[in-house]
């Protein structure tokens, strides 16, 4: 046996193999139905067993696969910092062309300056000012003493990547930043420009851009980890902007050098002390009580660009956290401004790349676990609402992606308990690293609300898109409800309760799929009633008489056996059970989909149905004239009145919580008319 099922397999595993000519000589070789049967039976077992293998090599594979998800999770990672590294590489490289080159441009400055005098820097002062109050957003400018204007000019900006215009810009060049404003479409009064960006000197690198058309008189402007790419109107100009650029970053170098120099360390007694009983003792100057000499110092802005570039983002906020303490208790100087002034350039920078690890378009693989490095450094650097922000935006998105990406299974129920567990699982993991990230900022507690009642609403759209849109029925969407709501009371564990917010967002679905169950039994009870002859049911069989009585035990009668007779008989009419079956069927499920808000909704649509039998009941009690059907009727009136009625009462108020006083009220109604069926009762 087993070697006719190894000759099987390799014939079926065999790449010529033809299906069709196969199945053609397997039917003129077999000697009739077994043999094709016994075949069948074959391939049915190879199959099996090729099922069963490949089950076990993806079990025994899965860690593999975990471990080479991870392994290229940390190469991307290797990958951006090796990129940031070339790129911070590059740029040195470039800066020390162009210091290399910038030895030949000094005689062409200094006779350029030679013919163009230099105006004082009063009138350059005032005429910063004037162009200034054409930019809007840029008040604050000259609140820095000593700045004026050296150049300035229109230019057009380009994307780097693909060297398409992007906007047209106006640079404002002064002694110590360069400022960008772009040009307004609608302008006011006398202001023509907005203010985009300013860069301090020191913080980026001029780079010629060589002519290759259609790029011609560009130049580069390189600040890490970004560049900006502007183009003059001329050849003339751009030689112009490099020349100036140059020249201006060289003074301003020799003008820092030179203060450094001049600075000597005094010590706190004054040397020389006025005899004059009028003059007021000056303050000993602040800058001479801080010490910024030490060599961490004065390496700390190249050592954070480092940090920023190895993505050692732990070292540069325990850097940064180092100077903070020292600086605490030290007055505020020049110095230490124009030092915080560096820094704060940096701390920019490592703000964006810490933006960039949170935001979305990373990849969202390693969980929330994979955020806290993140996270843990921007809530250090005092942005915990910006971390926050960014966290809750990151998980949306992997909570979002993760319900796109899974499979639409042909069994609803079997779809949304995936759904669940993916989505109640994720929210979980996020609530928890949540609290261990945020342990500290009670404030950000109400985004996370906040956060949790968008994520669910994502949730019930993909639920109500499966569930009721797709006009299940009425029992899987009660399990499929039942099945959420368990997985929404675990949160509880965590302090968060959404069962609410879940039965909310549902209350309209469910509202209406109980309405459209009622409306589907009642026309189902009307068409039963129209054929109704009042006669006996006979099951035929055994079997069938006792799988009535367990499904009639299942709904909760018990006494169904004094209804029964003999022979498989049962005296009751094939409409009353019917009826009953379905009636007691809407009901549990009902109760599964039952909160209070939906209370007189699901009370009502009982009550319908009920009223559809009892009316029924009613009219054929003062209709029918013969005796024997007419005691027949009576019976199945008290097989529902005496019977199911207050099965359903009890049912419902076990379930609820408390009785249903318009069911009672019913029964009540329904028992005076079987009482004296020649009455005339109406129904409301």
């Amino acid at each position: 046996m087993a070697d006719t099922g190894n000759r099987l397999r390799k014939l079926l595993e065999c790449p010529n193999f033809d299906p069709q000519s196969y199945v053609k000589q397997l039917s003129q070789q077999s000697d009739g139905d077994r043999d094709l049967q016994e075949h069948r039976q074959k391939i049915q077992t190879v199959a099996d067993e090729t099922a069963q293998n490949l089950k076990k090599n993806v079990y025994k594979n899965y860690r593999q696969f975990i471990e080479t998800a991870k392994e290229i999770s940390y190469l991307e990672s290797e990958m951006y910092q090796l990129s940031h590294i070339l790129t911070e590489q590059k740029s040195i490289m470039e800066s020390i062309t162009q210091s290399l080159l910038s030895t030949d441009k000094d005689e062409a400055a200094k006779e350029m300056l030679a013919a163009f005098p230099k105006e004082t820097e009063e009138v350059k002062q005032r005429t910063l000012t004037t162009l200034l109050e054409k930019v809007e957003g840029c008040k604050n400018i000259m609140e820095t003493p000593g700045r004026y204007l050296v150049y300035n000019g229109d230019l057009l900006e380009y994307d780097a990547d693909n060297m398409s215009q992007i906007q047209k810009v106006h640079a404002f060049l002064m002694n110590d930043c360069l400022l960008i404003a772009t040009w307004l479409a609608n302008r006011r009064g006398a202001v023509k420009y907005k203010y985009n960006a300013l860069y301090d000197l020191e913080s980026f690198a001029v780079v010629n851009v060589k002519d290759n058309p259609p790029m011609k008189d560009m130049f580069k402007i390189l600040m890490f980890p970004e560049s900006r790419i502007f183009k003059a109107e001329n050849s003339k100009i751009k030689k112009e902007w490099l020349e100036i650029l140059e020249e201006t970053k060289k003074n301003k170098v020799a003008k820092d050098k030179n203060i450094k120099e001049e600075e000597v360390p005094t010590s706190p007694v004054r040397q020389d002390i006025s005899t004059n009983p009028f003059d007021e003792d000056e303050p000993l100057g602040s800058e001479e009580l801080v010490d910024l000499s030490p060599e961490w110092i004065q390496e700390l802005p190249e050592d954070l660009d480092v940090y920023i570039a190895q993505r050692d983002f732990e070292g540069a906020v325990d850097l940064l956290d180092k100077l903070n303490e020292y600086l605490k208790e030290q007055p505020v100087s020049p110095r230490v401004k124009e030092l915080r002034g560096k820094v704060d350039e940096r701390v920019r920078q490592l703000t964006e790349v810490l933006v960039f690890e949170l935001s979305p378009d990373r990849s969202l693989r390693g969980g929330a676990k994979a955020t806290r490095r993140a996270v843990s450094q921007l809530i250090r650097l005092g942005q915990s609402t910006k971390a926050c922000e960014l966290f809750l935006k990151n998980r949306a998105a992997a909570v979002q992606t993760a319900i796109r990406q899974l499979r639409i299974e042909g069994a609803t129920l079997l779809y949304i308990q995936k759904l669940c567990n993916i989505f109640f699982t994720s929210l979980l993991e996020t609530a928890r690293e949540f609290e261990t990230d945020f342990a500290g900022n009670t404030g950000c507690y109400s985004a996370f609300v906040v956060w949790s009642r968008s994520v669910m609403k994502m949730f019930v759209d993909a639920f109500s898109k499966q569930v009721f849109d797709s006009k299940e029925s009425l029992s899987t969407a009660a399990e499929c409800v039942k099945f959420a709501s368990e997985h929404c009371r675990q949160l509880s564990e965590i302090g968060l309760d959404l069962t609410f917010i879940l039965q909310l967002l549902l209350m309209k679905d469910i509202r209406a799929a109980l309405q459209s169950q009622k409306d589907i039994i009642i026309e189902a009870t009307r068409h039963r009633n129209s054929e109704e002859m009042w006669r006996r049911m006979n099951l035929m069989t055994p079997e069938a008489l006792a799988k009535l009585k367990d499904e009639m035990r299942s709904c909760g009668i018990g006494s169904f056996d004094q209804y029964t007779g003999e022979d498989c008989w049962v005296n009751l009419s094939y409409t009353i059970v019917a009826f009953t079956k379905q009636m007691m069927a809407f009901l549990e499920e009902g109760l599964k989909l039952y909160f209070p808000e939906l209370h007189m909704v699901f009370l009502e649509s009982l009550r319908e149905i009920i009223l559809v039998a009892v009316q029924h009941v009613d009219y054929s009690l003062r209709c029918e004239q013969e005796a024997e059907k007419k005691a027949f009727i009576l019976q199945n009136a008290s097989f529902l009145h005496e019977t199911v009625l207050p099965v359903v009462e009890k049912r419902f108020e076990e379930g609820v919580g408390k009785p249903a006083k318009q069911l009672q009220d019913l029964r009540k109604s329904s028992r005076s008319v079987r009482v004296n069926p020649e009455s005339t009762m109406s129904f409301v």
